[in-house]
């Protein structure tokens, strides 16, 4: 199994959340013991069965365990299917010190929904994403690979692309088409379905929810509930634009971002379209990718940096704002060329004269860093490491 990098820890109560199928179940599974831990996965039809009728058999069944064989953790997985299963977790950690308890689930969209026990103060809140790509082993990284098939442990890990593809295939048609629907309750699902490969065609851009609305045939509220429910389920995240005093002349609508990049490739259909180097699909994806990256980075070591993207009307951007907690400013463009040049940094030029402080950074993939007038164009696995060690 390949390590992970979020820390998870054993003497603590947690949510760990997470898109489906990034192998919440199989690390839990390798990290607490099976002869101290009880294990309730809420996928297996008899388990949710039982608990959705009757939740507090859990109670009944957590004390018998303990004085049986003094359990340390009671795992429950997929929580979010039985959200009034919260209540009796949290009695039980109000009676059981020594127990700790660990929910995972690929969404916290339901157990809001129905104002259920978030067990405030209780639980930390962790997440689990797909590998980064310091969890792949050296030899067996691949970055074209992952720009296209993206990095779904299950998908990673087959055999050969025909496999990858397969695997991703099933994973938007029986995952994101079918279980979202119910998990969300969407009731038009056409809109839905005719909403999905739309919003992958425009991932890492501006999103315009009329536009999409006209062109899927649906209204610019339900656009914007469409995304509100990928962004609750995991499945993407909004990055808004840069807010300062000179935000009166910035764009405002956000970007969004799909999870992974195999995700996009499968629900545009481009599983046997080629993505060669140089083009403008490849561009898009490596900045996907880094974007990606750059979240995992800052919620595995808990930095707490802020992102955002800078557009002006005139049409300077730069991909990615960095804010530290400490005040620090990096203004990071992404760029897949190996020359980086000055065509690379004009939107890093303009950023500068209006942020005079901030660092000023093109992680591409030149194999050495140069500075371009006040821009410091990096090896993209230096940029990231440098970012991941700021404060």
């Amino acid at each position: 199994m390949i390590p992970r990098k979020v820390n998870l820890p054993k003497n603590k109560n947690f949510f760990l959340f997470g898109p489906r199928q990034t192998g919440k179940s199989s690390l839990l599974k390798s990290t607490f013991s099976t002869e101290k831990a009880i294990f309730y996965d809420f996928l297996h039809s008899d388990v949710y069965r039982r608990f959705t009728s009757n939740p507090e058999l859990l109670r009944k069944e957590v004390e018998t365990a303990f004085s049986l064989r003094k359990i340390s953790h009671v795992i429950i997985d997929e929580v979010q299917k039985i959200p009034e299963i919260l209540d009796e977790v949290h009695s039980l950690i109000e009676s059981y010190s020594s127990i700790n308890f660990i929910l995972s689930g690929s969404s916290s969209r339901k157990i809001k929904r129905t104002n259920a026990n978030m067990l405030a103060g209780r639980a930390w809140t962790l997440e689990l994403y797909p590998f980064t790509h310091d969890e792949i082993p050296t030899n067996s990284f691949d970055l074209d690979k992952i720009l296209l098939f993206g990095a779904l442990p299950l998908a990673h890990l087959a055999n050969d692309d025909y496999e990858r593809k397969e695997i991703l295939r099933s994973y938007v048609d029986t995952y994101i088409k079918e279980e979202i629907e119910l998990e969300a309750n969407i009731r038009n699902l056409g809109g839905f379905l005719r909403f999905l490969p739309l919003a992958a065609a425009q991932n890492g851009e501006i999103v315009n929810f009329s536009n999409i609305g006209r062109d899927t045939g649906i209204g610019y509220k339900i656009v914007k509930e469409y995304y509100k429910i990928l962004e609750d389920t995991l499945i993407g995240f909004f990055l808004f634009p840069y807010a300062s005093s000179i935000r009166k002349k910035m764009i405002r609508h956000p970007k969004f971002y799909f999870f992974d990049m195999g995700v996009v490739t499968a629900l545009t259909k481009k599983l046997n379209v080629e993505l060669l180097e140089n083009t403008f699909e490849y561009g898009n994806a490596f900045e996907h990718f880094i974007i990606c990256e750059l979240i995992r980075l800052n919620s595995y070591k808990r930095l707490d940096l802020n992102f955002s993207f800078y557009r002006t009307e005139a049409g300077a951007e730069v991909d990615c704002i960095i804010e530290t907690p400490n005040g620090k400013t990096v203004a990071l463009e992404i760029k897949s060329t190996s020359v980086p040049c000055s065509k690379h940094c004009s939107g890093l030029y303009s950023f500068g004269k209006k942020q005079p402080k901030a660092e000023l950074i093109l992680a591409c993939k030149t194999l050495n860093p140069i500075r371009i007038k006040n821009v410091l164009a990096m090896p993209w696995l230096e940029a990231l490491a440098y970012i991941g060690s700021i404060n």
